[in-house]
């Protein structure tokens, strides 16, 4: 994701499918976790529960006081004793960052030489991982920004982007393929001792232990009143982001006293910048004013 693209995702309606994958084995730890917080099923910390949490992909800034766990784009640096996780656009390739991509790593209609198939809404072009050579060969690529997440000494690693087969035409990619596809990027990430995140998705959150992700990043689960269904399959290992004011309230009436929860404006700008919002539940009583 680059610094100003904003990160509003609307999950897909609900899809009936049952693909077996293998179980990831993991090895080592969190480089800078917040201590006491309980190891995950495959030997990672997931990030604490419940903790002041910030969401930063349009650029770093100081944490606000109380904040114990930071979302970052993977091109920044982590907050030094704070949880960090970070972000990387994993199933679509970046805006203008296109050409970068071997070409026939790109979904395409009709075939080699056929159409593009693009992610309209932020002008991004969807990676072709319906085939298992391809997704092998486009797991390495990202498997790399995963390795420097982890040398950098984030905690965690948030793919982005995996309800992309919703957005493709009919019959190019699948929710399996979506699901083989993550599950090499958690193996990658567990090897390197990172939590890795289901971004939104909500349909696929009930087999999430068949992929191999520990918590999940989601947005206005608030809105459209689905975080119930998340914290189903992830228990309170759930990551919310509202954008605007009446999901806030909805996510913190209903699970503020479990989840992690913050507003953020829809650019996700810095402190001090041109309409930067963050709100978060404030205990009791009135919710804060919007800012910006």
């Amino acid at each position: 994701m680059s610094a100003d693209r904003s990160p509003v995702r609307r999950s897909a309606a609900l899809l009936a499918v049952a693909v077996v994958l293998t179980g990831c084995t993991a090895a080592g730890g969190s480089s800078g976790a917040a201590g006491g917080t309980p190891r995950g099923a495959a030997g990672v910390t997931p990030p604490p529960a419940h903790a002041g949490f910030d969401y930063q992909l349009g650029g770093a800034y100081p944490p606000p006081e109380g904040v114990d766990v930071v979302v970052r784009d993977h091109t920044a640096s982590p907050a030094p004793g704070l949880y960090n996780v970070c972000y990387v656009n994993a199933f679509q390739a970046q805006p203008g960052a296109e050409d970068t991509w071997e070409s026939d790593l790109l979904l395409r209609e009709g075939g080699e030489g056929g159409r593009v198939v693009r992610d309209e809404d932020w002008d991004e072009a969807l990676l072709d991982i319906g085939d298992a050579g391809k997704r092998e060969r486009i797991a390495e690529r990202v498997g790399g920004w995963i390795d420097a997440c982890a040398d950098k000494g984030f905690d965690a690693v948030e793919p982005d982007n995996y309800d992309s087969y919703t957005r493709a035409p009919k019959g190019l990619l699948g929710a399996g393929d979506a699901k083989a596809f993550l599950a090499l990027l958690a193996v990658r990430a567990h090897g390197r001792g990172l939590a890795i995140a289901q971004k939104n998705t909500v349909e696929l959150a009930p087999v999430r232990e068949e992929v191999g992700v520990d918590f999940a990043v989601v947005e206005e689960c608030g809105r459209h009143d689905e975080c119930g269904d998340y914290t189903d399959a992830f228990g309170d290992r759930v990551l919310v982001v509202e954008y605007d004011a009446a999901g806030l309230e909805r996510a913190c009436g209903q699970w503020g006293h479990e989840l992690s929860v913050v507003r953020r404006d829809v650019g996700v700008t810095p402190e001090g910048a041109p309409g930067h919002v963050r709100q978060t539940c404030g205990g009791p009583g009135p919710l804060p004013p919007t800012a910006g």
